[in-house]
């Protein structure tokens, strides 16, 4: 089975090292936020907003049980999971003033550090293989109350790992040992990889984000299919273009899916987005 099941085996056998009251490794004070993040650097931007409204309708006061691990995916890379997922956790820190931790599991293609002006190095796929302590990996970032937990060093085949104990224990760590935290993952793309439908049961539920006029209508709903109706708890409409003249957009780029998922060390994203509004919608369970 290889040296990653021979490491699985021997982290399963471990005991999950408790975690200390504020496991951050350490600050990046020096690096360079992404100005993309528009949740801290444009707070009054139209797509700022459409994040407060995320954020109001997750944790509104009459929801019984408000999620406290949430999942962000898509059909596809390039629909803009990541980025829902970072500026969902920001508008948590900054303007919710509760312990945001953002947790990247997309271990093929580890991004989130690059957002945050930091060089991937270890984090949870070394955690999950045994090699290190939670404490040693969780991150502080410049903005208040957010944490990092990176991807760490790239796997060929994840699977193994984020389907394990170990994964399913941190998971479940993280929730209840912080009452004022909330953690988001970001997990790689449904039609492209596993992980999600491995994921989905871990969790309190999933934002499924889907780009506008791209995401194919069949896509999405085999999306839907494979992670569960039960468990989506809404829908962000991405890459809105909104024509009033009142309003202008933002401009990121995109980085489009590739069948070979993550593999590839040759492409590297262009633009992020391109008029992007992100809107959120309802789900069916409304």
């Amino acid at each position: 089975m290889g040296k990653m099941y021979e490491a699985l085996q021997k982290a399963e056998k471990e005991r999950t090292p408790e975690l200390k009251t504020e496991p951050v490794k350490a600050s990046v004070d020096n690096a360079v936020l992404d100005d993309k993040l528009v949740a801290f650097f444009q707070s009054s931007s139209i797509v700022s907003e459409q994040f407060r409204k995320l954020r109001t309708y997750l944790f509104r006061p009459s929801l019984e049980n408000k999620p406290k691990t949430i999942l962000v995916t898509s059909s596809f890379s390039g629909d803009g999971k990541s980025l829902i997922a970072i500026n969902l956790a920001i508008t948590i820190a900054v303007e919710l003033h509760s312990h945001a931790m953002l947790v990247d599991c997309d271990l093929r293609n580890p991004t989130l550090s690059r957002w945050f002006g930091m060089t991937e190095s270890k984090g949870l796929s070394d955690y999950l293989l045994g090699y290190y302590d939670l404490p040693d990996l969780l991150v502080k970032t410049q903005i208040d109350k957010l944490s990092l937990l990176t991807g760490g060093s790239t796997q060929d085949n994840p699977v193994e790992l984020i389907a394990s104990k170990r994964m399913e224990t941190l998971v479940d760590e993280l929730k209840s040992r912080y009452n004022d935290r909330y953690i988001i993952l970001d997990s790689s793309p449904v039609l492209a990889t596993t992980e999600p439908s491995v994921l989905d049961r871990m969790v309190d539920g999933i934002i499924f984000v889907v780009r506008a006029g791209e995401t194919p209508r069949e896509s999405v709903q085999q999306a839907v299919k494979m992670l569960g109706k039960e468990k989506i708890i809404g829908v962000v409409l991405n890459d809105m273009n909104f024509k009033s003249s009142a309003l202008h957009s933002r401009y990121f780029g995109t980085n489009r899916y590739y069948y070979d998922y993550g593999y590839s060390k040759e492409v590297r994203p262009q633009n992020f987005f391109q008029k992007v509004g992100s809107v959120f919608k309802k789900s069916e369970r409304g």
